[in-house]
């Protein structure tokens, strides 16, 4: 059975650790503080890394870890990380040493050029899905490097995986993602439940993620281009009614870049 820990980083980061057998793999480790305590304190070895795309809260811990333990590092074939021994394009099927868990490797540009994201569907129980910075708690990453249709076309394969899949995305920004979600959907229920749920659990000093895909088609605005309070509010934005999804999705995002 393979154990999903979070490791909280920097102000608001999460490097997530998959444990099974004395071995653990850990995704987009930007410090290497947090990984090398859990190891001293569990007597766990480091197998495997994986990166979601380069930025350095995402991978500036990798070289410290190599330095003492060398296990195989994958990570985008189109991005420049020195680190990374096994580049990947999206597409692959890889299984981690040690761990045993296959995953599907998914090519989500928009965040990045390369951003990839990891699909286990034999985790948890529900499948799993380790995004980086393409898709956040009720909202996604701003488009650093990428285009909204690449970014919009990457969102709807992750929409596409099953409901249940848990969703870990590597920041803690879904309280104020849903202060946006309020606004483009002031009307919706879920979103409002939603708002309560996650005021309650932040209150408590609780993590808000992992998420489920289910749960982000239902409240988070960058999934919901086709849901029709979504589409009025980007044609306010516009000032017309807009001609694809991809307009909708570009409205949306570039309202949550001012707002």
């Amino acid at each position: 059975m393979t154990e999903i820990l979070a490791l909280p980083a920097f102000d608001d980061n999460y490097i997530w650790l998959l444990r099974a057998d004395g071995c653990v793999a850990v995704v987009d480790p930007g410090d290497a503080a947090p990984v090398l305590q859990h190891l001293a304190l569990s007597g766990d070895r480091l197998c495997a890394i994986l990166a979601t795309h380069h930025h350095g809260d995402h991978v500036g811990g990798i070289a410290e870890l190599l330095a003492t333990n060398a296990v195989p590092v994958f990570g985008p074939a189109a991005e420049n990380i020195a680190t990374v021994t096994h580049p990947l394009a999206g597409g692959e099927h890889i299984t981690l040493p040690g761990i045993g868990v296959e995953f599907e490797v998914l090519a989500v540009p928009g965040h990045t050029r390369g951003h990839l994201a990891y699909y286990g569907p034999s985790l948890a129980g529900t499948g799993a899905v380790f995004c980086g910075d393409t898709l956040f708690g009720a909202g996604c990453g701003r488009l650093f490097e990428g285009t909204p249709a690449q970014m919009q076309a990457s969102l709807a394969k992750l929409a596409v995986l099953p409901a249940p899949t848990l969703v870990y995305c590597a920041h803690e920004y879904t309280q104020s993602n849903l202060r946006f979600a309020a606004a483009v959907e002031p009307g919706s229920i879920a979103v409002q439940k939603r708002v309560e749920d996650v005021a309650a659990a932040r209150a408590a000093q609780r993590s808000t993620v992992p998420t489920t895909i289910g749960v982000e088609l239902d409240t988070n605005p960058f999934l919901r281009w086709n849901a029709p309070a979504v589409r009025s509010a980007a044609a306010s934005r516009l000032g017309h009614v807009p001609t694809d999804d991809v307009e909708t999705f570009a409205a949306i995002r570039e309202w949550k870049n001012r707002f």
